[in-house]
């Protein structure tokens, strides 16, 4: 998922599966909700992150720019915690994290994705995702902000992720099922003979 933006500054979005780039993510979030919109911290840090959530993080060039949640429901997937920082809003980074997150709930078999975003910003996410507003939900207020739900219906792909993919698939890091992991790989353990 890489697409130039300028010379040397690419877009990438990644699944974090390591601390060092958890703590990316948090460093963004902490800009983007606690500092500029003056969440208090234990509204964002809701005990979630660590707790069947996924976590994509979106960089420029090396730099961390935005971040987003997935939680994984039976039969939906939501999206959450959506930061962008300012100077990458409405551009090029925030569609592709958009794009990777609905991609990755189709690979893993979900065919809706929920999500409550600012109403502020609904126009932008019907543009960019295709979502629609869940009408028969009402709208809601917290941290100071209005919100909305949404909702969009995914087709999962031929090769989506189920019980009858082969388990050495199943084995493999989230949303890097196409490569070969670590447990399928020849290791030297210092056996004795």
């Amino acid at each position: 998922m890489t697409r130039a933006l300028k010379r040397d500054s690419a877009v990438t979005v990644t699944v974090v599966r390591d601390v060092e780039t958890l703590f990316e993510v948090m460093s963004v979030r902490t800009l983007v909700y606690v500092g500029e919109q003056n969440c208090p911290y234990r509204e964002e840090f809701d005990g979630n992150d660590l707790a069947g959530a996924t976590h994509l993080l979106v960089r420029v060039g090396k730099e961390p720019v935005g971040t987003m949640r997935i939680r994984w429901f039976a039969d939906f997937a939501k999206i959450e915690r959506v930061a962008i920082r300012p100077s990458h809003r409405s551009g090029e980074a925030s569609a592709a994290l958009v794009k990777a997150a609905l991609d990755l709930a189709a690979r893993k078999g979900y065919r809706r994705v929920l999500g409550h975003i600012q109403t502020r910003l609904l126009k932008y996410w019907m543009r960019t995702a295709k979502v629609r507003v869940r009408d028969e939900r009402p709208a809601f207020k917290f941290s100071d902000f209005d919100y909305v739900e949404i909702e969009r219906d995914l087709e999962p792909p031929a090769n989506a992720i189920s019980g009858d993919t082969p388990a050495m698939v199943l084995l493999r890091p989230e949303g890097d099922w196409d490569r070969p992991g670590v447990l399928e790989r020849p290791a030297a353990r210092g056996r004795s003979r």
